[in-house]
């Protein structure tokens, strides 16, 4: 440890008769959380914890530091708030004090990435144990020694800002200063803001290396062949880059270059609503163990077990573990350049089939499309199934055009002769209240059919809507899936329906420009 770093910040390190752990063992991190009161310990050990009113990120309280260097390479219309350089160092210094008061702090050393060259250090101080057992588990083991080419992390999770004094939008804020390698979050418990701050300081930084940062799941066969899982929450990217007979090299985050790919991350951040034993063995085994915290979830107060299917407290109930909690891991953390990309959709419609396979031009519109569906309960006011689009499958961390990241993914496209696909996770016969969602059985058949490389010779057929290729026959799966108009009680509403969607695709993408009349051979057939 560098104790200069700290105190150059105004950190004051010798705290008596208060003090300051330092990379604790994970034992120690969980038993100061429970003797704090932030939370307790499930029948199987697990740390469960509760983040209060924020039970998800906070999308709309994003700030990059706007100077010379960031003015003209952060995509602001993405949310992103600018904040002046002034302003962010009369935080800092509120920050700064708030930190310094009668407290224990609990800092980290760890880094991002598991590449040796391009990764960063990521150091954390907060004021709750919690969070440094989360920074331990989601980030990695260091590299390097940290130095000033590395950021800090100031947490301060129960820190309210006044809106009035910083010109924040509410009493949350998490904002980055690229100049000063600094971020700050504050006013919320919720811990995924702590990976999602540097995965998004990884989104900026890469695309300089010629690097595409993925907010993807990625696992590989005992062969070594690797697939890529692209998708957004509630799609199925954890659980079918975690599925057995694979070895996972992450569920999350990753960097692709023409050298393979890396890991971002040192553990797992997976959703528990509706985790079971059976569908999801390793992630519910995982979740089940001293050194696990689950964030959110329900506790039997009678038991001690934890109740995965109540969501009371938030469907976003999750899990943080180790990798090596997983058992079947690849230790690296790195693979080759995969075989296979998916793009994961949970179509609430019920229009898209379980399996398209892509062209280059087709796999550069849907990823930075995007495109998933809301249901109803997942939201306030949501009562019908809603299109949501999130371009490159990752916006609200995605600092960057969406067209430098698809860009670079046509290169990888183009050179390597990666295999892209687009899995419908969703509905079929029939939109959400009508029809079923696919099996997940059915999904993983038709993974491990395309991994197999047993899909790519089947004849497929073009779909008239969409454009891209149907195959017409997948081994073990009925082949009245892979027909979703003729699933519909009513095929001719089927086909209003497909219009429709396909119209909201061309209406989303539209929004791009240059990106959406370059790339518009990879847009549906239909356009009114």
């Amino acid at each position: 440890m560098d104790k200069s770093t700290y105190e150059k910040l105004g950190l004051k390190l010798d705290r008596s008769p208060n003090r300051y752990y330092l990379d604790s063992p994970l034992n120690l991190l969980v038993e100061r959380a429970v003797a704090l009161g932030y939370g307790k310990l499930t029948k199987h050990g697990a740390l469960a914890v509760e983040t209060g009113e924020y039970t998800g990120r906070c999308a709309k309280d994003r700030y990059v530091v706007k100077t010379d260097s960031t003015s003209d390479k952060v995509w602001w219309e993405n949310n992103i708030h600018p904040m002046t350089t002034e302003t962010f160092n009369k935080l800092k210094s509120k920050v700064i004090d708030y930190l310094n008061t009668d407290r224990d702090l609990y800092i980290t050393e760890r880094c991002v990435g598991a590449d040796k060259k391009l990764n960063i250090g990521a150091r954390l101080v907060t004021t709750h144990p919690q969070h440094a057992l989360f920074s331990k588990y989601l980030f990695r083991h260091k590299l390097r020694p940290l130095g000033e080419r590395d950021f800090t992390i100031l947490h301060a999770p129960e820190l309210q800002l006044d809106p009035s004094e910083f010109g924040t939008r509410s009493e949350v804020c998490v904002v980055t200063d690229f100049d000063q390698k600094i971020t700050i979050i504050c006013g919320t418990l919720y811990a995924g803001e702590i990976k999602k701050s540097m995965f998004s300081v990884m989104n900026y930084q890469l695309p300089s290396e010629n690097v595409l940062p993925m907010h993807a799941g990625s696992s590989q066969l005992h062969n070594k062949e690797v697939s890529v899982f692209f998708g957004l929450s509630g799609t199925g990217k954890t659980t079918l880059s975690c599925d057995e007979g694979v070895d996972l090299i992450g569920d999350d985050e990753h960097g692709m270059s023409a050298d393979g790919l890396f890991n971002f991350e040192g553990g797992c951040y997976a959703k528990t609503y509706k985790l079971s034993r059976a569908s999801e063995p390793g992630i519910f085994s995982a979740s089940s163990q001293f050194g696990s915290m689950l964030e959110n979830v329900v506790i039997t107060e009678t038991t001690g077990e934890p109740d995965f299917f109540n969501k009371s407290l938030s469907e976003n109930g999750r899990s943080s573990y180790p990798l090596d909690f997983i058992k079947d891991l690849e230790s690296s953390s790195r693979g080759k350049l995969p075989s296979h990309i998916f793009f994961l959709t949970a179509d609430a419609f019920g229009i898209l089939p379980p399996v398209a396979k892509l062209t280059k031009e087709q796999a550069m519109f849907y990823f930075v499309l995007g495109y998933t569906a809301k249901v109803a309960g997942t939201e306030i006011g949501i009562k019908e199934p809603e299109a949501t689009f999130s371009p490159c499958f990752g916006a609200p961390f995605m600092l960057r055009h969406p067209s430098v990241y698809a860009n670079l993914l046509g290169d990888l496209l183009d050179k390597h002769g990666i295999k892209v696909w687009l899995i419908n996770t969703g509905w079929t016969g029939g939109p959400y209240g009508v029809g079923q969602r696919f099996p997940l059985n059915i999904t993983r058949q038709i993974i491990r059919t395309i991994q197999k490389n047993t899909l790519n010779l089947t004849p497929t057929e073009t779909d008239p809507v969409f454009g891209f290729d149907v195959p017409q026959a997948v081994r073990n799966v009925p082949t009245s899936f892979l027909h979703p108009r003729d699933n519909w009680g009513d095929p001719e509403k089927y086909d209003v329906q497909s219009k429709e969607l396909a119209m909201s695709f061309h209406n989303q993408m539209k929004e791009f420009g240059d990106f959406y009349d370059v790339n518009i051979k990879g847009a549906p057939l239909y356009n009114g």
